[in-house]
C-alpha cells in the first residue's frame, strides 16, 4: 500500500480518496493505519495527510499519540502538537509526557511554557521517579530558563542515571551556570558517555579559569580510546584546548581521528585564528577536501581580515568568488 501510495499522485492532491481506501484495504485496524502514518507519510513529510489520516481514528490510545507527536516533532511542526493535544479525550501517559516535554522544549514560546508547565503540576505523583519523563522535563525547564524547577525535580529523583545528569549540566551551561555545571559534574558517581564527556568539554571551554582546565585535562587523560574517535567529543575537547591556549595538545588530538568532518576542521581553524595563528589557520584550511559550511567560510574570512597579506587576499577573494 505504501508503495502505490507515494506513486499515486492522485493520493497527495485528494486525502479523501487516500482516506477511504487505506480504511476499506484495513478494515478500519487502527494499529496498521499508524503503522501508515508513521513509517510513509511521517518519512515523507506528508503532514497534513498524516493529521487527516490520524483524525479518522475513532479510539486512540496514547501509543498512537506519542508517535504521532515524535513524528510532528521530528518534522520541526511541534505547534501541530499542541493542536491535537489539546483535542484529546485521553489522560497522557508518562511516554506521551515526556513526548509533550520535548515538544514544549522545541517550540519554546508562550504557549509552550504554559502547557508545560500545567502538565507538570498535573503529572502524577508515579511519574516523577521515571526517569525518562522527569530528564524530558528537566530539559523543558531548562529551556525555559526555569532553572530552579529543573532542580527541584532533579534533587526529586530518586535514581539518577547518565542521562539525567548530562540534561542537567547541559540546562546549566544553556543558562550560562557554568560553576554549576562543574559542581555537578564532580558529583557523577556514574560511568561517564561520550555525551557527558562533550557536556563537560563544553562548559570547561566556556569556563576557561584554572578550576576548568584542571578538570578538563584531568577527564581529557582519562577519556577511554574509543571515544577519542567520536567527532562531537574529540571536537569539544579540541574547543576545550584552543581555549585554554594549549594549541599542541588540541593538534594532537586532531591528528588522531581517523576520520574528520567539517565541525572538526572549523573548530581547529577556529582555535588557531582565536590564538592568533593565521597562517596555521590558512594552511591547515587549504587541505581541507570536504564541502565547506557558512560557519567555516566565515571564519576563513575572519582570518583573511587578520593577516591581511597577499596570500590571505588570494585565498579571501577566491572563496568569494566561489
Amino acid at each position: 500500500v505504501s508503495s502505490s501510495y507515494s506513486c499515486d499522485t492522485r493520493d497527495r492532491r485528494d486525502p479523501p480518496f487516500l482516506l477511504d481506501r487505506i480504511l476499506s484495504n484495513f478494515l478500519f485496524n487502527a494499529f496498521k493505519i499508524q503503522a501508515i502514518i508513521d513509517k510513509t507519510l511521517m518519512e515523507s513529510k506528508d503532514i497534513d495527510n498524516a493529521i487527516h489520516l490520524f483524525s479518522s481514528i475513532t479510539n486512540k490510545s496514547n501509543y498512537m499519540y506519542t508517535v504521532m507527536f515524535k513524528g510532528l516533532i521530528t518534522n520541526n511542526v511541534a505547534e501541530k502538537v499542541f493542536d491535537l493535544f489539546d483535542e484529546m479525550k485521553i489522560e497522557p501517559n508518562q511516554f506521551t509526557l515526556s513526548i509533550l516535554f520535548n515538544a514544549c522544549a522545541v517550540l519554546n514560546n508562550n504557549r509552550a511554557m504554559k502547557t508545560g508547565k500545567k502538565l507538570l503540576a498535573e503529572m502524577p505523583e508515579n511519574y516523577r521517579n521515571n526517569n525518562i519523563t522527569s530528564t524530558s522535563a528537566v530539559d523543558m525547564l531548562m529551556k525555559f530558563g526555569d532553572v530552579e524547577s529543573a532542580e527541584r525535580i532533579f534533587r526529586s529523583m530518586k535514581t539518577k542515571n547518565i542521562i539525567t545528569y548530562n540534561a542537567m549540566m547541559k540546562g546549566y551551561i544553556e543558562n550560562k551556570t557554568f560553576e554549576k555545571a562543574l559542581d555537578l559534574f564532580e558529583q557523577i558517581h556514574l560511568s561517564l558517555t561520550n555525551v557527558t564527556y562533550t557536556i563537560a568539554f563544553n562548559a570547561c571551554a566556556k569556563l576557561c579559569n584554572d578550576r576548568a582546565m584542571k578538570i578538563g585535562k584531568k577527564l581529557l587523560a582519562k577519556i577511554p580510546e574509543n571515544y577519542r574517535n567520536h567527532n562531537i567529543t574529540s571536537t569539544s575537547a579540541i574547543d576545550m584546548l584552543m581555549k585554554f591556549g594549549d594549541v599542541e595538545s588540541a593538534e594532537r588530538i586532531f591528528r588522531v581521528i581517523k576520520t574528520r568532518n567539517i565541525i572538526t576542521y572549523g573548530a581547529m581553524v577556529k582555535g588557531y585564528v582565536g590564538n592568533e595563528m593565521f597562517e596555521k589557520s590558512l594552511d591547515l584550511f587549504e587541505q581541507i577536501d570536504i564541502e565547506l559550511d557558512d560557519v567555516t567560510y566565515t571564519i576563513a574570512f575572519n582570518c583573511c581580515a587578520k593577516l591581511c597579506n597577499d596570500r590571505a587576499m588570494k585565498i579571501g577573494k577566491k572563496l568569494l568568488a566561489k
